[in-house]
């Protein structure tokens, strides 16, 4: 790969989650799953994949995504206990934050630090492994 084809952010990026549940809570949006990450939750909480998908996912644009609570909060997500099903959250879950939209630039990285505080911060993770996260939420 020439130089000029390196991502802008070839010396890496620092993160650590802080379990802060910013990524989990607040406005509304999708947590993409398949039906083999759903019976992965299913079975983490010992419920069925018929009742856990009917009862904690909803079809959106063809696909299939975790329901929220009320308050756009993840449903699987506690104020008090963090992510209920943190060994086995979906993959969107899992590549946070680096996600295309928070490091396609520069200033959607900055933007990203503001919201989210293990951002900018901690273990520095290598271009490689973050271009490999961002491929694996693009479809």
């Amino acid at each position: 790969m020439a130089d000029d084809e390196k991502p802008w952010y070839a010396g890496g990026l620092a993160f650590a989650c802080t379990q802060c549940g910013h990524c989990c809570t607040g406005e509304p949006g999708f947590v993409w799953v398949t039906d083999e990450e759903a019976g992965a939750i299913a079975a983490f909480r010992g419920e069925p994949v018929e009742e856990f998908t009917a009862l904690y996912t909803r079809k959106a644009w063809g696909r299939r995504t975790l329901r929220e609570k009320a308050d756009g909060d993840c449903v699987f997500y506690d104020r008090q206990k963090g992510c209920t099903v943190y060994p086995v959250r979906p993959p969107q879950c899992r590549t946070w934050p680096f996600w295309e939209s928070n490091v396609e630039t520069p200033a959607d990285w900055e933007r990203t630090k503001a919201d989210c505080p293990g951002s900018g911060r901690g273990e520095l993770i290598p271009a490689e492994e973050i271009t490999r996260r961002v491929k694996v939420i693009r479809l």
